[in-house]
């Protein structure tokens, strides 16, 4: 049997949280998954924009669009400053959108990533300048580390607002106003918006704040659909505030009162607008419009979220659909290459094991493999994984993280050589850090970069994700104090736990209920999408293409066949002889030929003989 943890254990309707006993009485199954995520009162699953938080409580914000009303009156030339990813470009197309309509001279810079690095550096400081001659500049998505970029804009007379939502423990950019919800002094009760849930608050409270003066405004919630890509594409915690902004914004989507540039980009999907879910910003949208940014230029995913053009809307979508294309393959190439290095290495950790004669834990063994053609480095000790090649693409260095992060269940880190022509230097190496749950990525950074100030030249990021820029030749010497700071953290954090919602009831293997799940909320990163598991009789199976499982199951009290596929399913593990298996599983409705039938996603499974 698989080793789940329960996110509920209540198995009657008398222990569930008295709120939600009437709809217990609909669906247990649907109560019990709330449940499971906290809820206690009903007004936790209200999706009215009423119920969003207040902007007021967002530091810095009152006069951040005191600065911006004055500037729009006055015709000051406003530049905006986004970042090279979904966030970013969402946040950026929000504010030039907003801005215009309600009369601005505003334009936009994205820095290009393999040009000047990330944030508001007083290099791009110096391109704006010499582009546009701005008055003021807003970031977008950046800038709470930006402080030598901001004294760079002043010391031209710029006014700065820095909006953003990444952490910091240090005191800020002396901007002319800073709003992040994470920074210190902020009461603002939630800390999950992304850079453009921040960039909507201020113009929904700027907009607010024009009106009741009678001069030029918008409603900013018709953006909503900008909102609800860029909170998923970055990962965004979907706390309450998170779930209406994405709730709302995927209505519009779903009823066509959405930008041209997202319809374009579904078409190039092959996605029908009226069928899309929360997850499919995600895993449809977010990597095209991040394609820009990775591959080339994310000022062409800023173009098509702008375009009030069809056919300029679907060229634009075309250029960042070839340009996933070419993400996909350079990905794929650097993932088979650094899953051989991390295979190499276990390898050579086992044979060293045996042959230690001095008795060390093999976990504080760090290993270094150098490649005969080019050098690959990497550590490989048990509790994180740590790699660079010279030849490995900054773009994607993020992805193949998050890859090994996952099949590993390890902090994973991935170097590139970082191309920042601005440095002038060489040796510099750029890193992009996925996480696991219980390793806060960006503090562990944060904690090498005290001990150890001469390492980390840069970093910046989340809980689970985070960038930093080092020295090539600190390379050995970071994956060492990374090592020091993994050691510190209990044995328990490195074990990854599987969370089931339990068992479901026979009338819930039906298209309706999957159907119904799939709409009863907004799903993803801390609202976690539904998973179940349970006992199967096995009926017959078959194994696709070498590495697909395919089962049809019968289930107690159902009186039909049920539908399960395992993608990429190590065929080695199956045991012809079983009668039985024990599955986690995610509900799914497969479409062919126009017809819709239930299916089982197998994320897990233990054969029963």
């Amino acid at each position: 049997m698989l080793n789940l943890t329960p996110r509920y254990t209540g198995t009657r309707i008398d222990e569930l949280p008295a709120a939600l006993q009437p709809l217990a009485a609909q669906s247990f199954t649907l109560a019990r998954l709330y449940a499971g995520r906290g809820i206690t009162e009903p007004n936790e699953l209200e999706t009215g924009l009423s119920d969003l938080l207040p902007a007021e409580m967002l530091h810095g914000v009152t006069e951040a669009v005191r600065l911006l009303n004055v500037a729009i009156d006055e015709g000051q030339r406003i530049l905006i400053v986004g970042d090279f990813d979904c966030d970013g470009a969402t946040s950026t197309a929000l504010m030039m959108r907003a801005l215009s309509v309600m009369g601005a001279t505003v334009d936009f810079l994205v820095p290009d990533r393999f040009k000047y690095g990330y944030g508001l550096t007083p290099e791009i400081v110096e391109l704006g300048i010499e582009t546009y001659k701005p008055q003021m500049i807003v970031t977008v998505d950046n800038g709470i580390s930006s402080h030598e970029g901001v004294a760079r804009a002043q010391a031209d007379g710029i006014t700065v607002i820095i909006t953003d939502h990444h952490l910091t423990t240090k005191p800020v950019p002396p901007a002319e106003a800073v709003v992040n919800p994470n920074q210190l002094k902020c009461d603002f009760s939630s800390k999950a918006l992304v850079g453009v849930g921040v960039a909507f608050y201020v113009l929904g409270r700027l907009a607010k704040l024009r009106r009741e003066a009678g001069k030029s405004t918008v409603q900013v919630s018709q953006y909503l659909d900008l909102v609800a890509l860029g909170t998923i594409a970055d990962v965004g915690i979907l706390d309450k505030n998170n779930r209406i902004l994405v709730h709302h914004g995927l209505a519009a989507i779903r009823q066509g009162r959405c930008c041209m540039g997202i319809l374009a980009l579904l078409e190039q999907a092959g996605r029908d607008p009226k069928q899309l879910h929360a997850q499919d910003f995600g895993f449809v949208l977010g990597p095209r419009i991040n394609a820009a940014g990775r591959m080339d230029n994310m000022r062409i995913g800023i173009e098509c979220l702008l375009t009030e053009d069809w056919p300029t809307a679907q060229r634009l979508a075309q250029e960042l659909e070839q340009l996933n294309r070419t993400r996909r393959q350079v990905e794929g190439e650097m993932r088979n290459q650094a899953d051989s290095i991390v295979e190499a290495l276990n390898a050579d950790n086992e044979s060293n094991s045996s042959s230690d004669c001095n008795g060390d834990d093999d976990n504080d063994i760090i290993i270094h493999k150098e490649s005969e053609k080019k050098p690959a480095d990497a550590n490989n000790d048990s509790r994180s994984i740590v790699l660079y090649q010279d030849n490995w693409h900054q773009g994607v260095i993020g992805i193949v993280a998050g890859r090994l992060k996952e099949s590993h269940y390890r902090p994973s880190i991935v170097f590139a050589p970082a191309n920042v022509e601005h440095t002038g230097a060489e040796d510099m190496i750029k890193g992009s850090a996925r996480s696991i749950a219980g390793v806060h990525i960006r503090d562990a950074i944060e904690q090498v970069a005290e001990q150890h100030p001469d390492l980390i030249s840069h970093f910046g990021g989340h809980a689970m994700a985070a960038g930093l820029t080092i020295k090539r030749s600190n390379f050995d010497g970071f994956v060492n104090a990374f090592d020091e700071v993994m050691d510190e953290l209990d044995d328990s954090v490195f074990a990854e736990q599987k969370y089931t919602d339990g068992a479901l009831q026979a009338e819930d293997f039906s298209l309706w209920f999957a159907d119904n799940l799939a709409d009863a909320s907004i799903w993803g990163h801390g609202f976690a999408p539904p998973i179940f598991d349970g006992v199967f009789e096995v009926l017959s199976f078959k194994v696709l293409k070498d590495k697909h499982l395919k089962l049809s199951l019968r289930y107690p009290d159902v009186q039909y066949p049920i539908e399960a596929i395992y993608f990429n399913f190590d065929s080695s593990e199956w045991d012809y002889r079983a009668e039985k298996v024990h599955l986690l599983f995610e509900l799914d409705i497969n479409e062919w030929n126009g017809k819709k039938s239930l299916q089982l996603m197998v994320k897990d499974l233990a054969v029963i003989i």
